[in-house]
């Protein structure tokens, strides 16, 4: 098969990062001995600035397939109407592109969100005569019902249904995703594909190292110290959460940061960035046991979840996630995790033993749940069943498996 992918978010492993999601499913492809092509942005969403694409096709080529990189418009936050006018100019410079090239696909997977670049895809396979797959990773318009009124997005729950209900098959990174689009009125062929992780490129074996520096990260944007502080020898090592990724309005992070300024014997080691950082900087910065890092290169990410004794997950109920990328990280480390989340994400982490819950917004509750996780985390390593759960071998192995049936 030709198979073209088609997503403008995720990170490259020429940035620094792990290999995500649609990098790994378009290697998969490649690897079963599909045409591929791996169709992104020239900018970068989680710098909010042009990629660096130096190397990048070399990496791509090693792996067996080939990028196409397009030309996007810059926007500066996650919610803006410039976020929005550039989505529409990427799915229409993209469709443009994509008429142009020699070589139809037979299948064209398309992440949601964004989209417009999905209802392009679709556009484009009818019109191809190719087979459209939705890759649903978040819960769009649905995501935006906590800063507007339901009733603005009208138009795009319109979108939205038009794509559910027309594509050859719905995939999703989780089951409620799958749940959504067949409420919207999708009946066609699905298939659950959580996020999936390198685990050979991960040690799940974590160390408590005095001193250790973190490398400069060619994607820090805040300056912060790297040196990673430990007790003196003759006391016991305090107990270190981490948590990756962004700082918006989903995400719980004050509470987690007033609970470990009352625990003397915790520590919290935080590396993202979003709009509520400066917010959390300023909670925090009578506390030298909680340390922001901002964006840091996947080496940097290995140090720190090495000396990590447990990973946080803290978002509101009502944040439209199933299963976020942090716990495949956490799992892929070896860390168990202090989890507000319900649903498929509590579900997972109580399947395996591998953490604790507490009650979103409850400081107390925290508190308690890490208390908890402190007696656990004393009877041992997480059993490898958890990061084998999140392999993405076996992951996206399936997925081209399944998409061959279509």
């Amino acid at each position: 098969m030709t198979v073209w992918i088609v997503n403008p978010f995720d990170n490259l492993p020429s940035e620094g990062y792990r290999p995500q999601r649609y990098w790994l499913m378009a290697r998969a492809f490649a690897q079963a001995g599909h045409r591929t092509t791996y169709w992104t942005s020239d900018f970068s969403h989680a710098h909010k600035a042009p990629r660096k694409l130096d190397g990048i096709d070399d990496l791509a080529d090693a792996c067996g397939f080939r990028m196409k990189f397009v030309p996007t418009r810059p926007y500066p936050t996650n919610i803006c109407l410039r976020r929005i006018l550039s989505h529409r100019a990427f799915a229409r410079t993209w469709r443009r592109l994509a008429e142009a090239e020699s070589e139809r696909p037979d299948v064209v997977i398309a992440s949601l969100p964004p989209l417009s670049s999905c209802a392009a895809a679709l556009e484009f396979c009818r019109r191809a005569g190719a087979r459209f797959v939705v890759d649903v990773q978040d819960a769009w318009p649905e995501t935006f019902y906590r800063v507007a009124p339901a009733w603005m997005f009208a138009p795009f729950r319109a979108t939205a249904r038009r794509i559910y209900r027309s594509a050859d098959a719905v995939t999703a990174v989780a089951a409620r995703y799958i749940e959504l689009a067949k409420s919207y009125g999708a009946t066609a062929p699905s298939h659950l594909c959580h996020l999936g992780i390198c685990l050979d490129a991960v040690k799940g074996e974590r160390r408590k190292v005095k001193g250790e520096k973190l490398p400069a990260s060619p994607f820090t944007f805040h300056h912060s110290p790297f040196t990673l502080h430990l007790s003196p020898q003759k006391h016991p090592s305090p107990f270190t959460l981490i948590y990756l990724g962004a700082m918006g309005a989903s995400y719980d992070l004050e509470t987690v940061i007033g609970a470990v300024k009352e625990m003397e014997d915790v520590e919290l080691d935080i590396a993202g960035s979003g709009p509520k950082e400066q917010s959390l900087r300023a909670r925090a910065a009578d506390c030298s046991r909680i340390r922001f890092y901002g964006y840091l290169a996947e080496n940097n990410l290995k140090i720190l979840l090495s000396k990590a004794d447990a990973g946080v997950i803290p978002m509101f109920p009502d944040s439209c996630v199933g299963v976020p990328n942090k716990l495949a990280d956490y799992a892929a480390a070896g860390l168990r995790v202090v989890n507000s989340l319900p649903g498929e994400t509590a579900d997972i982490v109580a399947r395996f033993s591998a953490g604790v819950f507490y009650d979103a917004g409850s400081v107390e509750s925290f508190k308690a749940a890490v208390r908890d996780l402190q007696k656990k985390e004393a009877s041992g390593f997480l059993p490898d069943a958890f990061r084998d759960f999140f392999d993405a071998r076996r992951l996206y192995a399936d997925y081209v498996r399944f998409v061959q049936t279509l």
